[in-house]
């Protein structure tokens, strides 16, 4: 059950406020890319796309093709439908030096989509009766929240993964003086990675944005996206299991689904091949940046998959393969968030929006890292999903990245939609 309701028809549409999240807010930074810098004109002459499946061919072609034409460097997008078959499509070039078509199996930093894998392995373990959705932060880590009026005993493992905790986001505070963010800085730290305890540290200097009441924290519905929420939440994973977050969710999830494909990075700055290369036009730069080696976070954004791999989980989670009824409910049970779109809920590690041609609009989450996009959707009942990687990312261009970020969720959503 949703505590809000979106109304159906409307496209995700992205504003200043959701521009400056993913700016600042991209999970895990801790690494830079190599040291090629590339002229803005790099991508412009257009490349023509290449696609495989069957019906629908021409409009998830031109869907990808507009996404380049908004100057990303190369993109792929997988489509699969209710029988299981894929389309797929892609556009651009895999390297703007060395050209060659981005692979259909390409694989890349998830980011932010990996949230959704750590909230799921949160739920199976309420499901067994190891966690519970009521238990405070401060029960499972003492001392950990505290400090300039943070205080654990009043933030649940719920707000934790509905990002209602009013934590402080730590990767604002990191980033605070965007002056910070060049290409020299970037590549001077792309092997170097911060533990999640410093992370959540970080966050702690900061005063939250609230505490959720005493007598019902659970019950707190004032939303803000903060990575630091997740930071946690590995933690709690790693002190109820005894192992980190990252074997509980090769064990439940990557295992079971046979996700050959993927996996968690731990602190490896590297993504395995094929790949394409990542691009990122820094605050203040006309150029794009390789910034493929990065460190790519924790619990918060540290998984590297396919597309494929992507429509599994999602069709998976929504048919009911990996969470019980109840928790499934849960996870689905949503509170107003300025998440990209009007009408949008955050859920319990994933969220909701209305999609045009879908009644019941379609689940999402999203993610971005240094020099990769990852955007994905489907439908309530698992039936048809979409997952697409895009190389490009913009923090120094904000109409472009609203631009790109606008024509990808509508080829997710034409995919998926109809």
């Amino acid at each position: 059950m949703k505590r809000n309701s979106g109304v159906s028809g409307s496209n995700r549409r992205f504003g200043h406020g959701a521009w400056a999240r993913a700016a600042l807010a991209v999970a895990g930074i801790g690494a830079i890319g190599a040291a090629s810098v590339l002229g803005p004109g790099a991508w412009a002459q257009a490349v023509p796309g290449e696609y495989v499946g069957g019906a629908g061919r021409g409009q998830l072609q031109r869907d990808a093709d507009a996404v380049r034409d908004t100057g990303a460097s190369g993109l792929v997008v997988q489509a699969r439908d209710a029988a299981g078959r894929d389309r797929e499509a892609r556009s651009g070039v895999a390297d703007l030096e060395e050209g060659g078509s981005v692979p259909f199996d390409a694989y890349y930093r998830i980011g932010s989509d990996t949230k959704t894998f750590v909230a799921v392995v949160a739920l199976q373990l309420v499901a067994e009766g190891t966690l519970s959705l009521d238990d405070t932060v401060e029960e499972w880590l003492p001392g950990v929240v505290t400090g300039n009026g943070n205080d654990g005993s009043r933030i649940t493992l719920r707000n934790l993964l509905q990002h209602t905790s009013g934590l402080a986001n730590y990767t604002d505070i990191l980033f605070a003086d965007p002056a910070q963010l060049t290409p020299e800085n970037y590549l001077a730290q792309r092997f170097t990675a911060q533990t999640p305890e410093e992370q959540v540290a970080l966050a702690m200097t900061r005063a939250p944005g609230w505490l959720p009441d005493a007598r019902d924290p659970g019950a707190e519905t004032r939303w803000a996206y903060s990575n630091t929420n997740y930071v946690l939440a590995g933690m709690i994973i790693e002190r109820a299991t005894g192992h980190p977050w990252e074997q509980e969710a090769h064990e439940r999830i990557i295992e079971p689904l046979d996700l050959r494909h993927t996996m968690t990075m731990r602190t490896s700055s590297y993504v395995p091949q094929p790949t394409a290369t990542g691009y990122l036009q820094f605050p203040g730069q006309e150029e794009l940046t390789d910034t493929t080696l990065s460190v790519g976070g924790g619990a918060d954004g540290g998984i590297v998959s396919t597309t494929s791999d992507m429509n599994t989980f999602l069709r998976a989670l929504m048919d009911g393969t990996l969470l019980p009824a109840e928790q499934l409910t849960q996870m689905r049970t949503t509170v107003p968030a300025d998440f990209g779109s009007p009408g949008a809920g955050y859920g319990l590690g994933i969220a909701w929006r209305p999609a045009e041609g879908c009644d019941a609009g379609v689940w999402f989450h999203g993610g971005t890292s240094f020099g990769t996009s990852s955007e994905a959707a489907v439908t309530p009942d698992g039936e048809v999903s979409a997952a697409a990687a895009v190389f490009t990312t913009r923090l120094g261009d904000q109409e472009r990245f609203l631009e790109q970020a606008e024509a990808t969720v509508a080829m997710i959503d034409r995919a998926v939609c109809g």
